[in-house]
């Protein structure tokens, strides 16, 4: 059988997706908010993973791919208010934080993990909300699906936002060519808003950049030196991109959000589910080859 599921600790219980004939492998850690960690294809890692940090339970995971929910970004002073009552929640929010529960596994057609995080008491004394979100990681070949499924299990409208915090492990990064549809983009360092043109500075110490709107549902970056492309395809709810890199680091992250930051004080592409409804969106990974 082409696709198999495996389980190690290392040093949390990692689930290992495997597509043996292509050679792809992914790995998961639902307790440390269902991260995935490592993308071999064809021998090569996809991703950064800084395993120092990933190893301390009290650092949020920094590498691989994070998600973010009920925010993205942060929120000013980290707060937010909703129905007349304030409410703190930190940057992008606590999913990435939390340890999700693997409830199925699936080896037919592709290699295929669900993972389950559902709200609590923690969660609600700073989201006062019940939800159910649902995550299946599908592998196969040189695609890793993400679908997500977000249900509202109150009885009033759930708001929300969620985004993807991919690291794609560059080590040279003046190889490195974008392909983000985007006119403008706003600097979260500065607070203002440039025009874009499909470059960064990449002298600076830190780049971290909004791009909105998107004029298409698909983001690319490639890497010439080490011979692939990545290509992001999302949900039309997926608004907004963020280019993030730090000098100095070996990596750089392209992100895909529904909304820009703050949406839950401005209500900017807000994501709303209906009570006791649910929604559903997509993000699919692609790599492929190109040219040195």
């Amino acid at each position: 059988m082409s696709y198999t599921i495996a389980l190690k600790q290392d040093p949390y219980h990692t689930y290992i997706l495997s597509d043996e004939h292509q050679q792809s492998r992914v790995e998961i850690v639902p307790e440390r908010g269902a991260v995935v960690t490592s993308w071999r294809l064809q021998g090569q890692e996809i991703f950064y993973m800084d395993w120092e940090r990933f190893a301390d339970p009290e650092k949020s995971v920094r590498g691989g791919i994070p998600i973010l929910f009920p925010i993205c970004g942060d929120l000013p002073d980290d707060q937010y208010i909703h129905e007349g009552k304030t409410y703190s929640l930190k940057r992008h929010g606590f999913a990435r934080d939390l340890p999700w529960e693997a409830t199925a596994k699936e080896t037919e057609t592709d290699a295929a993990l669900t993972l389950v995080l559902k709200s609590n008491d923690d969660t609600r004394s700073v989201y006062p909300f019940d939800f159910e979100l649902t995550f299946t990681y599908r592998l196969k070949g040189n695609t890793l699906t993400l679908d997500q499924t977000f249900q509202n299990d109150s009885s009033r409208p759930m708001p929300f936002s969620v985004g993807l915090h991919p690291y794609v492990w560059v080590a040279d990064k003046d190889q490195m060519q974008l392909d983000i549809p985007a006119a403008q983009y706003k600097d979260n360092l500065t607070r203002q808003t440039y025009p874009y043109q499909g470059r960064f500075d990449l002298s600076q110490e830190e780049i971290d950049a909004q791009l909105h709107p998107l004029s298409r549902q698909k983001t690319s970056l490639a890497l010439p030196k080490r011979g692939f492309n990545i290509d992001l395809t999302f949900s039309p709810e997926y608004t907004t991109a963020v280019f993030w890199t730090v000098k100095g680091k070996d990596y750089a992250c392209v992100e895909p959000w529904t909304s820009p930051r703050n949406a839950l004080n401005t209500g900017e592409n807000l994501l709303r589910v209906p009570p006791w409804e649910s929604k559903q969106l997509q993000v699919v990974f692609e790599v492929s080859a190109t040219s040195t």
